[in-house]
Formats: structure tokens, C-alpha cells, sequence
């Protein structure tokens, strides 16, 4: 009986020391890979040559399914707009409302988490594959750095065109959310364009540019440490693929929350 009630008391306890264990085990070994990152980045000559590789693979590759949610994200935003508002409410207002759901919220937080799916996973499979089958100890016995060859790549083409792709996936919300309302309303073009352009702030730019480049290099950075960390054979390669896109997405949401706070306050 007292065992019984020992193990009761005891239990959340060691699961909690064993969480924060881990938990803290895992941000050193983030901090080192992310210090190992920034010292590769004097080896040009290792990671020059891939870049343009690993952008067409991040960026030109997600053109397609980041339109296509693009397009909906802006058609929803502008009918629930025009559906909502009153008599009290002036019709163009839904230019505006459109405007500021797009660009400083939708665009850049939709796509990172598309990208969290799709780049986030891939790379993560692609370097846990790698570990697990001995190729990057492989790269370490031809005399390369496996940081400056697989993680410093995709960690500048992440930086780069996950912005490319913010600001393609704006303008496509906003023609699209543009279209719907002015087809689904009484709205004008010019009434709509005048909402639109009634609020612009440098806020609406500076916001979802400067966190596409924080969550680009928070999705390359994931994806690579998870890889790094797989363990052997296909489900450990899948489970690092898994904790890849679920750790991605939960960083961006939090960065999405800073940022905000911290641009906007």
C-alpha cells in the first residue's frame, strides 16, 4: 500500500525531471549544431556550388501548392469579409481587412507552414538516410564537413526563398481575395483598392518578410538537427521526418507570436 502510494507521488515527478532532461538536452544540442553552422560558413568552397540546387528544391519545387492555398486563403479571407460586415460597417473596409490578413499574417505563416510539411520532412529523411546508411561518415573521411555540405545549403536557400515566396504567395491571396470580393458583392474595384490602401503602414511589408526569413532558417535548421539525430533503420529515418515537420511547425507559431508582438507593439 505505501508502494503503491509512493509510486503515485513519485511518477509525475520523475516524468517531469525526464521531460526537462531532454528538453534541455535537445536545445544544447541546437545551440551546437547552430554554432557549428555559423563557423561553415567560411567554407564557401564546400557550399557554394549547392545553393542553387537546394533553392530550385525549397523554392521553384513549392510555386504550385503554395499558390493553390494561396489563392483559397485570399478567397476565404475576402468572403467571410463582405459576409460579415453590415450597413454600420463601410463595404470597403473589406479591402483593408483583406490587405492586412494577407500580408502580415497568411502569407508568410501559411507558407512556412507548407514548407514545414513538405522541405521540412524531405530534408530530414533525406540526411537521416544518409546517417543511417554511413554516407556523412563517408563526407568526414573525404575530407568534408558534413555541416558545410549538407546544413549551411539549405539553411541560406531557406533564408532566401521562403521571403520569394511570402511575397508570390501575397499577391496571389490578395488578386484572389480582389476577385471575390468584388464578384461576390456590391464592392468595386475602386472602392476596394481604396480600403486596401486606407491602412498601409511599412508594418504590413517589414512583418512577414522579416519573419519568412526567421522561419526559413528555423525549418532548414530543424529538419537538418532531426536528420543528424535519426535513428537506425526506415522507422527512425520516418520518426525524424515526423518530429522535422511537428518541431518546425510549433517554432513558427511561437516566432510568429514574437514577431508580431515585437513589430507591432
Amino acid at each position: 500500500m505505501g508502494s503503491d502510494l509512493f509510486d503515485v507521488v513519485t511518477t509525475p515527478m520523475r516524468l517531469f525531471g525526464k521531460f526537462t532532461l531532454n528538453f534541455l538536452y535537445h536545445v544544447g544540442s541546437f545551440g551546437k549544431l547552430l554554432y557549428k553552422t555559423v563557423l561553415a560558413l567560411a567554407d564557401v568552397r564546400t557550399y557554394a556550388g549547392l545553393i542553387i540546387e537546394q533553392m530550385m528544391i525549397i523554392g521553384i519545387r513549392s510555386l504550385p501548392v503554395v499558390a493553390y492555398i494561396s489563392v483559397f486563403a485570399g478567397m476565404v479571407t475576402a468572403l467571410q469579409a463582405v459576409k460579415q460586415f453590415t450597413q454600420t460597417v463601410p463595404l470597403y473596409i473589406a479591402g483593408t481587412v483583406v490587405e492586412k490578413s494577407v500580408l502580415q499574417e497568411l502569407s508568410s505563416v501559411i507558407t512556412a507552414l507548407v514548407l514545414a510539411g513538405r522541405v521540412g520532412a524531405a530534408i530530414a529523411a533525406e540526411i537521416g538516410t544518409m546517417k543511417v546508411t554511413e554516407q556523412i561518415d563517408a563526407l568526414e573521411a573525404m575530407a568534408f564537413s558534413p555541416i558545410s555540405y549538407l546544413v549551411v545549403p539549405r539553411l541560406l536557400a531557406g533564408m532566401v526563398m521562403l521571403p520569394m515566396l511570402t511575397v508570390f504567395s501575397a499577391g496571389i491571396g490578395f488578386c484572389a481575395g480582389w476577385l471575390t470580393a468584388t464578384s461576390l458583392s456590391e464592392l468595386t474595384t475602386t472602392e476596394f483598392f481604396k480600403g486596401a490602401k486606407m491602412f498601409v503602414t511599412w508594418r504590413d511589408f517589414a512583418l512577414p518578410i522579416s519573419k519568412a526569413i526567421l522561419f526559413g532558417m528555423s525549418i532548414t535548421l530543424v529538419a537538418c538537427y532531426q536528420g543528424f539525430n535519426a535513428q537506425q533503420g526506415a522507422e527512425g529515418v520516418g520518426t525524424a521526418a515526423t518530429k522535422a515537420a511537428v518541431s518546425a511547425c510549433l517554432m513558427i507559431l511561437t516566432l510568429d507570436f514574437v514577431m508580431a508582438t515585437v513589430i507591432l507593439a
